[in-house]
């Protein structure tokens, strides 16, 4: 539905302008001219991920014990250390699977763009098959190139969760070595 409201925008808004309202208009557009097929796919498909993608990264985030982020302040790193250091390295092992199987899905959902006349494999497909009446051949073709392709996209998002499921290790360089907490009379330790 996404797809095709945004391919006919221009019946809703013929036109898009700058300007002061009920005023002046410094530059008008024709919306046609703005939305191409290759527009309303993007936009579409785009902003159809993007709240999906948005629930993955909060997910994977909150999946982080918050003792984490309390241990990081004690050493006294700042928040964008924290974040980037210890943070989300440990929720890409929670982000990493949702996104990629995300990923694949959405590379399947670019047959749907098809609708809106835009060149993509199943139209390039269907095309053929309207010419040379091979449909099955060719359904068969861009079934394999599908599967290709999502294979492709399976070995690389099992390198990212192997990278992110070894853990990072850090340079010796970087390790900092901390001071001994000192104890005071009563066994305490006392606040460096």
């Amino acid at each position: 539905m996404q797809l095709i409201f945004w391919y006919n925008l221009a019946t809703l808004f013929p036109r898009v302008s700058l300007g002061i309202p009920f005023g002046p208009e410094w530059v008008s557009w024709k919306i046609n001219d703005l939305i191409t097929p290759l527009t309303a796919a993007i936009a579409g498909l785009a902003l159809n991920e993007a709240a999906y993608m948005a629930e993955i990264i909060r997910g994977g985030l909150l999946s982080v014990d918050h003792g984490q982020v309390e241990t990081a302040q004690a050493f006294g790193m700042s928040r964008s250390r924290a974040l980037r250091r210890i943070i989300i390295p440990q929720a890409m092992l929670a982000i990493v699977p949702p996104t990629g199987n995300q990923l694949i899905s959405m590379i399947k959902a670019t047959s749907l763009v098809s609708v809106i006349a835009m060149g993509d494999l199943l139209y390039s497909v269907q095309a053929i098959y309207n010419s040379t009446f091979a449909v099955i051949p060719m359904l068969m073709v861009a079934v394999m190139w599908y599967l290709f392709i999502t294979s492709l996209l399976n070995i690389g998002q099992s390198a990212i969760e192997r990278y992110y499921s070894r853990g990072e290790r850090l340079p010796a360089s970087e390790i900092r070595r901390l001071p001994p907490a000192k104890t005071n009379v009563s066994g305490k330790e006392e606040p460096q």
